[in-house]
This record gives C-alpha cells, sequence and structure tokens, in this order.
C-alpha cells in the first residue's frame, strides 16, 4: 500500500516592494535640488532677476522724480552697492530735504558760498535788510557774527536730508547676484561700490543719469532723462555720455 503523497504548496512569488517613506522624501529633496539648480541658470543665462530689478527701479525713480516736483522738496535716491568682492545685495532707499536746496555741481561747496556772500553782505551793510528779520528779545540787531551762525543754521536745515517713507518707495535691496553701478553727469566713471545718489529737484528735473544693471553676462541700462525724469530702459551697457 502506498502511503499517500501530499501535495507540496506552490510558492508564492514575492510582491513587489513600495518605496518607503524615506526613500519618497529622498528623491523629493534630490527633484527639488536640481529644479533648483536648473531655474538659477536659466535665470543666469536670460538675466531675469536684472531685467526684473530695471523695470522695478525705473518705477521708483519716476515715482521720486514726480514726489520731488509736487512736495517742492529735494529728494534722492541712495544707492548702498557693496564692494564687487563681496557677495552682498545693493540697497536702495529714497530720502528728501527739508526744502529745494541748492542744484549747484558742489552742494557742499555751495552752501559755504552762500554763506560767505551773506557775511560780505553784513559786512559791507547790504544785509541790512535782511538782518531785520533777526532781533534780539529786546528788538536790537544782532551782530553779524550772530548773523552768520543763524544763517549758516537755517542753511544747514534745509540742506539735511531725512528718510523717505512713502509705501511705493520704500527702501528694498536688489537680488543677490544682480550688480549695479551708477553714473550721473558729474562723474567721468560709474560708482562701482560705496554710496551713489541721483537727485531730484523741485523745479521738475534731475541730472543726467544711468544705472547700470548686470546679471552674469547680460547687462540693462536705465537711461534717465533730465527734463522729464523718463526712463529708458536698454538691454546692453550703453556708453557713459562723454563731456
Amino acid at each position: 500500500m502506498t502511503s499517500a503523497m501530499s501535495p507540496r504548496p506552490a510558492r508564492r512569488r514575492g510582491a513587489p516592494r513600495g518605496l518607503t517613506l524615506i526613500e519618497i522624501s529622498i528623491a523629493i529633496a534630490i527633484a527639488a535640488v536640481l529644479f533648483a539648480a536648473v531655474t538659477v541658470g536659466i535665470g543666469a543665462l536670460t538675466g531675469a532677476k536684472a531685467k526684473g530689478s530695471a523695470t522695478e527701479l525705473a518705477g521708483v525713480i519716476r515715482s521720486l522724480y514726480d514726489s520731488a516736483a509736487l512736495s517742492g522738496k529735494t529728494c534722492r535716491l541712495v544707492f548702498e552697492i557693496p564692494d564687487p568682492k563681496r557677495e552682498q545685495p545693493t540697497k536702495y532707499h529714497a530720502e528728501c530735504a527739508a526744502g529745494g536746496i541748492t542744484t549747484a555741481r558742489d552742494r557742499d561747496n555751495a552752501l559755504r558760498e552762500d554763506e560767505r556772500d551773506r557775511e560780505k553782505a553784513a559786512r559791507s551793510g547790504g544785509g541790512q535788510d535782511e538782518r531785520k528779520n533777526y532781533t534780539r528779545s529786546d528788538n536790537s540787531s544782532p551782530s553779524a557774527q550772530e548773523l552768520m551762525e543763524q544763517e549758516k543754521t537755517r542753511i544747514e536745515s534745509q540742506s539735511t536730508f531725512s528718510a523717505y517713507t512713502a509705501e511705493e518707495i520704500s527702501p528694498r535691496e536688489l537680488p543677490a547676484g544682480v550688480a549695479v553701478s551708477v553714473w550721473t553727469r558729474q562723474q567721468r566713471q560709474p560708482v562701482e561700490s560705496g554710496v551713489a545718489y541721483l537727485y531730484f529737484f523741485p523745479q521738475g528735473y534731475t541730472e543726467k543719469a544711468m544705472v547700470f544693471l548686470r546679471q552674469g553676462d547680460n547687462a540693462w541700462t536705465l537711461d534717465v532723462s533730465p527734463l522729464t525724469g523718463k526712463v529708458n530702459i536698454a538691454s546692453e551697457a550703453l556708453e557713459v555720455p562723454r563731456s
């Protein structure tokens, strides 16, 4: 009598193993890094950040031009440009003076010349009419030295700039990787590091100026018209006018 042979159980094929949560997280992280690298590379090739910054700055310049004309105050756009060797962003903000100060080429010298002219007028007697505006409590006229001190205080107060806090011209910084240089008609070469100023006057004009923005091999130039404040954006680095 043959013993009954019990059938062997059939082997089951192993079910496909799914990805674990850790493996999925790693895959997503790697994809994000690759995507970011591609995005940065494309942005550097097209100069997207520099182009966007040029458009933003053009709007700021126009707004500050209008603000100076309407308020009757001299305003300026202040650029804080880092050393090119340091990978830091350029910052900028707006400031306005207490009044419409001089528009001469060298403003500090102009203020000192104004003070000297008033001092000469006071010594020669030509400042008698102005001196009537300055009286002591006993109604006596001040001395020439006192008059000059009062005039100096007045001029300095008019030429003191304070931060301009309008929302559309709030302090900002440009994206990392965008290099900035600023040229005005008073300069031979653009300022590439340090502090640069672009002035706007209450009479409704500004300085002839160019603001250059670079990202990689891409360059954009903001060409500012002195009479209208209009900003033309060129997708290249324009040459600085020769005076």
